[in-house]
């Protein structure tokens, strides 16, 4: 076992929205690092299963599977709870869940501005606030997955947008909140997975065209980026790393 990985192995991390896609990719970098895992989810149950199954193939009784609607703030404290009941406290909160889905201005609802917003800033919010003695205690840390488009709006998605600016903010607001105990950064994606709505292949053609790299990423780009803010980074916070491939460089 290398120096890092001693300083976070037998740490407890609670990540959203972690059945799939990029939240179970950073379950797989936290859980690799030694770290315990509650895999938070909503509906998928039967993918959180899976990964739960797969990481404690390699490490027994290191996994505990979480569910709660994260709008519904009277769950949150529950799922917080579950970190106690099982590994005796919290380390780190990553803030991953996220609805993503189109709403042009002519057309958006408040049913729609109430669920992008409150998945994308309201849950992370109060989580963070449920999750601070725990935090504070273990002087750990809390993540969040932002988007590049918090800083230029994504056209046709401007309530997601919005929220997702908000959370960057929210970031450098918990870092001065929680300070010294606990710090607070974020990872800010670029094109590493393409929406559950088809893309066209021009459309991603000049989606990449825009980045310095030429080239998608993947969601092992951001789960490393995220390991580094848990375990290497004792001296950083309030920070929104983009991992992008120089896609915010281009206006």
């Amino acid at each position: 076992m290398t120096q890092n990985e001693s300083g976070v192995a037998g740490k407890t991390a609670l990540i959203t929205g972690a059945a799939h896609r990029i939240g179970a990719q950073t379950a797989r970098a936290l859980h690799g690092a030694g770290m315990n895992i509650l895999i938070h989810y909503l509906s998928s149950r039967k993918q959180a299963a899976a990964l739960k199954q797969e990481l404690e193939s390699q490490r027994p009784e290191s996994v505990v599977l979480a569910q709660a609607d994260l709008n519904d703030i009277n769950q949150i404290p529950r799922l917080i709870e579950s970190a106690v009941e099982t590994f005796s406290g919290l380390d780190v909160l990553v803030n991953n869940a996220s609805s993503f889905y189109p709403t042009p201005l002519e057309d958006a609802s408040e049913e729609q501005w109430n669920d992008l917003i409150g998945s994308n800033l309201k849950a992370p919010f109060f989580l963070a606030q449920a999750a601070a003695p725990l935090l504070r205690a273990r002087r750990g840390c809390i993540v969040n997955l932002v988007d590049i488009h918090s800083l230029r709006p994504l056209k046709e998605y401007p309530i997601y947008s919005i929220a997702k600016a908000a959370n960057a903010m929210l970031v450098k607001s918990l870092a001065r909140e929680l300070g010294p105990e606990v710090r607070v950064n974020g990872v800010s994606p670029g094109a590493i997975l393409w929406p559950k709505h088809r893309l066209s292949p021009q459309t991603k053609q000049e989606i990449l065209a825009r980045t310095a790299l030429k080239r998608a990423g993947a969601p092992e780009d951001i789960a490393r980026t995220v390991l580094f803010l848990v375990r290497d980074a004792p001296y950083i916070t309030g920070q929104v790393i983009a991992v992008d491939g120089g896609r915010t460089l281009q206006q």
